[in-house]
């Protein structure tokens, strides 16, 4: 039997968080697919809400993790998104969208995928959320993300990564999704569940009622890595009471709302659903590009 007979190996993502060192160690793996989700938000030289844009320049001229390729969420988006700012929503996109966008990414159902960005870490966990949403659980975000791995003088290289071939069969599970309705239900106490808006701002949220837990808080402004699992802990119950939950998570576009759901997954806690906005896109209201 030759090397080529043997059955692939995947790296084993135990936690949907992963360390730097842990992708140092599996740099290289055949399995393994690492995809830049960074996201610029940019401000007008005179003033004025943030302008979104795509990170796919600093990726190229800046450097990104060796092997690392560009996944540009602007594009694969519900919304036609791209250099667009306040007032753009990230609804799910639909099934073919999506399994096209990753496909040309190099994600197959053989992969183990790590996801990371140049901020806070939302842009990965959005792009993790969807994976799941669709159906590939083999999916982690790089706890703190290029900033901590570039500060932890780890190799980084320029220019563009050729992906591999792939196919990804999208697969939607409807669950990982909350409607307007269903959140309407909770906070009527018609259904069982705690309402959670992840935004900054409270006032940016579409609904009256449940609690507020900013998605920001959960990160360390410093590092942008995760606060540790018994501080994180900490404060996830001083909103939310002791667990087990049952959590609908929203804010303006669904990018802070996908983070605090890969926080609440870091815990274990994985009775979350994301509701996106996407039946607001006819009227969209404003966003936030710190959402």
């Amino acid at each position: 039997m030759t090397s080529s007979d043997l059955p692939r190996v995947l790296p084993q993502l135990a936690s949907p968080l992963v360390s730097p060192q842990w992708l140092a160690d599996h740099l290289g793996s055949e399995s393994l697919v690492v995809l830049d989700a960074s996201v610029l938000a940019v401000t007008p030289p005179g003033g004025g809400p943030a302008q979104l844009l795509s990170g796919r320049g600093r990726h190229l001229v800046h450097g990104h993790v060796p092997g690392a390729v560009f996944a540009d969420v602007l594009e694969s988006s519900g919304t036609d998104a791209a250099g667009a700012g306040a007032g753009t929503y990230f609804a799910r996109p639909s099934a073919e969208r999506f399994a096209a966008a990753v496909s040309a990414s190099g994600v197959d159902a053989e992969a183990a995928v790590v996801v990371y960005d140049s901020a806070d870490g939302r842009w990965a966990a959005h792009l993790w959320w969807q994976l799941q949403a669709f159906g590939h659980e083999n999916v982690a975000v790089l706890d703190g993300g290029y900033r901590r791995w570039f500060a932890e003088d780890r190799p980084v290289e320029t220019g563009p990564v050729e992906p591999r071939e792939a196919l990804f069969d999208a697969v939607e599970h409807p669950q990982r999704w909350a409607s307007r309705d269903e959140v309407q239900n909770v906070l009527d106490g018609d259904a069982e569940g705690t309402v959670v808006f992840a935004g900054d701002a409270p006032a940016g949220a579409h609904f009256s009622g449940g609690v507020h837990l900013p998605a920001s808080s959960l990160v360390d402004p410093e590092t942008g890595r995760f606060l540790k699992p018994k501080r994180l802990r900490e404060r996830v119950e001083s909103t939310l009471g002791a667990p087990p939950y049952r959590v609908f998570v929203h804010c303006e576009s669904g990018i802070a709302a996908s983070a605090l759901a890969l926080a609440l997954a870091s815990l274990g806690e994985t009775e979350v659903a994301v509701y996106d906005g996407a039946d607001l896109l006819a009227c969209p209201s404003p966003v936030s590009a710190a959402a």
